[in-house]
């Protein structure tokens, strides 16, 4: 099994139970020296999709599962990986027993553009139902986003 770090949608675990139901979540955790972002707005449908990017300063909330490669596959799937959308790198997480080897998927555009207000929420909900700090979804649900029209 491989450790996998959500820190967009897949935060959610209902979401995660539907995309790879043989994945339960482990623990949560922060990829530290790293901070959420956007990027490829001429990728995503509504607007710049989630990514991460080192950042000294800066840490993202993540939530941890345990992934076998049939549910990996599928989350491939899911994030365009295959399409060149995404890619998979490991990183060190630091959680409540210890740091851990993890992948995620980062994004394969430059940075910069607005997500949709529609997809922040979804972001902030995610990170709620997984327990991120009030401060870290506050954040999220007053980021810039991008008004209905642009």
């Amino acid at each position: 099994m491989a450790l996998y770090a959500a820190y967009a949608s897949n935060m959610d675990p209902a979401q995660m139970a539907e995309r790879a139901p043989h994945s339960p979540l482990r623990t949560t955790g922060w990829l530290k020296g790293w901070r959420l972002t956007f990027g490829g707005e001429n990728v995503g449908f509504e607007g710049a999709l989630a990514t991460v990017v080192e950042d000294a300063d800066e840490h993202v909330f993540v939530v941890l599962y345990d992934v076998p490669e049939l549910d990996e596959q599928a989350l491939d799937e899911w994030e365009g990986a295959a399409l060149g959308v995404y890619r998979k790198i490991r990183v060190r997480i630091a959680t409540l027993d210890g740091d851990v080897l993890a992948w995620l998927y980062v994004l394969d555009a430059y940075e910069g553009g607005l997500p949709s207000a529609r997809y922040l929420g979804i972001l902030a909900d995610a990170a709620e139902k997984a327990g991120a700090p009030d401060d870290y979804v506050k954040d999220l649900r007053t980021r810039p986003c991008k008004s209905l029209g642009d």
